[in-house]
């Protein structure tokens, strides 16, 4: 039950994270807006890069704790302090707009996919995230078989929001909404990432 418990708060705390506008929705959004399926290609490229630095965190921090078992309390006290700085800084630009990314016109739907992956594998500031959401949520000794169900949960969230944008935002009615909600949607991320990031730093024991 605990391990139920685990999975369900990481699904819920990884997709309030997707859904915080970023570099990868507005990618997304964008080139949705000249093609749904290039959209959708690009949702799939976002899943790919989002599951291979969630599996760097994932087994690199295992790694570590099974030969530093002092590095745990460590890892966890620098986590929530990285969630805390984010929070703050998510907060603070919640008012900025997005900004505008060049969608290429007529591009190959392989240029669509390595474009979208590159941009996901671009920002080593995820692997970080995910460690820290792993170490808030999850146990340092999970079996193989959790193991999996998280990168699963990974990919369902980062597939599932980011198709969901391309299915819906594909008209400028929607994109305009979506610009006008990010205020709203980064300061509901940054408050849930700061009450976060001090479970996770107080925990540390």
């Amino acid at each position: 039950m605990d391990a139920l418990v685990a999975l369900l708060g990481l699904a819920v705390v990884h997709l309030l994270a997707v859904a915080s506008p970023g570099p990868s929705t507005v990618l997304v959004v964008q080139t949705a807006a000249a093609s749904r399926r290039s959209g959708l290609i690009s949702a799939f490229a976002m899943m790919l890069g989002a599951v291979a630095w969630a599996s760097a965190a994932l087994f690199g921090l295992q790694a570590l704790f099974a030969q530093f078992a002092w590095l745990y309390i460590g890892f966890q006290v620098a986590g929530g302090l990285f969630l805390i700085y984010l929070a703050v800084m998510i907060w603070r630009h919640a008012r900025d707009p997005l900004p505008e990314i060049e969608v290429l016109a007529g591009a190959s739907d392989g240029q669509v996919f390595t474009r979208a992956l590159l941009l996901q594998l671009s920002n080593p500031k995820i692997m970080v995230f995910f460690g820290s959401i792993f170490l808030s949520v999850l146990p340092h000794d999970m079996p193989a078989w959790m193991q999996a169900t998280v990168l699963a949960l990974v990919a369902f969230d980062e597939f599932t929001w980011f198709a969901l944008l391309a299915l819906t935002f594909s008209g400028n009615t929607a994109r305009t909404f979506y610009r006008r909600a990010k205020f709203w949607i980064e300061r509901f991320m940054g408050g849930a990432l700061a009450l976060l990031g001090l479970r996770l730093a107080l925990s540390a024991r």
